[in-house]
């Protein structure tokens, strides 16, 4: 009787603490929130803004919130957070505008304050603002079928953009529809190539379905949030299309482009600088600019993050032309 008794309180402890993990996990998933919804027109910064070309871009955001307020996740619904949003977008908007039609959302994205974390550690606010992004994406698929599109996204918004290659690329509604993902400002590592085989690096100036990145900096700089001291990332220069070494002179650099939050072209520097890509670190090293002339703000100086866009605004702003018109000559007659 005793061994019964016994048996039967086991069950029962076995049984609440099921209930009690099951309760836990409830709880867990209800704390999380859920995507913001973009089926209608509220959470789009742009929705089709712009000539109705021949493909799309989808741009996603930077970080543009700093927490200082002591968030860690943005407000999507704050004026202010969606007024620096539109303006970061319209900066790099320039690039893209001459040869598509512009889809950003609003997304809830982690603060720059995040970062000061442990990598591993960023995750839980890093997630969030990926279920948003993804499901604006998801929302666009949806939206506007059959036609060919650019993924572009800066800082956080190459983050952002390289999770959705990493999650839709097997999917052929979005990979046979990828003209190439401008994902500038963060890292793509041996460790992603191979654990996700669909994910190519562009090799030229005209291959289409790959991906275009690029860390700049000073040649002093050793280490940075965005390229570790011990991390390589892949990348290509974008004043020769080579993904190796070589350098290219200053001369090839068609134009810097310093844009405000309207995104006009506030100064033009053509020939500003030459780059090539660091052999260790794969890092795009910038050797003719003064350091006291292009601060880093918000990071040390020789860390050039916030003109990774600028110093090369026109050469970006004419490869996106031609991988489009690559994508639509292979295309033709499909």
């Amino acid at each position: 009787m005793k061994k019964m008794q016994n048996t039967s309180l086991t069950y029962r402890h076995i049984a609440l603490c099921s209930l009690l993990l099951a309760l836990l996990l409830c709880l867990t998933a209800c704390a999380r929130p859920a995507p913001l919804d973009y089926d209608g027109s509220e959470n789009w910064a742009f929705f089709a803004e712009g000539r109705n070309d021949s493909a799309d871009v989808f741009l996603i955001a930077p970080t543009v919130a700093l927490g200082k307020d002591g968030r860690l996740l943005a407000d999507s619904n704050d004026p202010s957070f969606r007024h620096k949003m539109v303006g970061a977008l319209n900066m790099q908007r320039g690039i893209y505008e001459p040869w598509c039609r512009l889809f950003a959302p609003y997304y809830r994205q982690a603060t720059l304050t995040v970062f000061d974390v442990a990598e591993d550690r960023r995750e839980e606010w890093l997630r969030t603002a990926y279920a948003d992004v993804r499901s604006a994406f998801m929302a666009y698929l949806r939206r506007v079928p059959d036609r060919p599109f650019v993924l572009a996204g800066f800082s956080q918004g190459a983050d952002m953009g390289l999770r959705l290659l990493k999650e839709f690329l097997d999917d052929p509604a979005c990979r046979e529809r990828l003209v190439a993902a401008y994902l500038i400002g963060w890292r793509i590592t041996d460790q992603d190539l191979a654990e996700f085989p669909r994910l190519r690096m562009a090799q030229g100036e005209n291959d289409t379905g790959v991906i275009i990145s690029f860390n700049c900096e000073a040649e002093r700089i050793q280490s940075s949030l965005f390229v570790g001291g011990d991390q390589r990332t892949h990348a290509i220069n974008p004043l020769n299309w080579r993904a190796d070494s070589e350098k290219a002179g200053r001369e090839a650099n068609r134009g810097a482009c310093f844009t405000d939050y309207s995104g006009a072209i506030i100064r033009e520097v053509p020939a500003l600088t030459g780059a090539y890509l660091d052999p260790r670190r794969g890092t795009l090293k910038v050797p003719d600019i003064q350091e006291d002339a292009y601060p880093g703000v918000l990071f040390a100086n020789g860390i050039y993050h916030l003109y990774d866009y600028q110093f090369f605004y026109r050469n970006l702003q004419e490869n996106v032309g031609k991988r489009i018109a690559a994508f639509a000559s292979a295309h033709k007659g499909r």
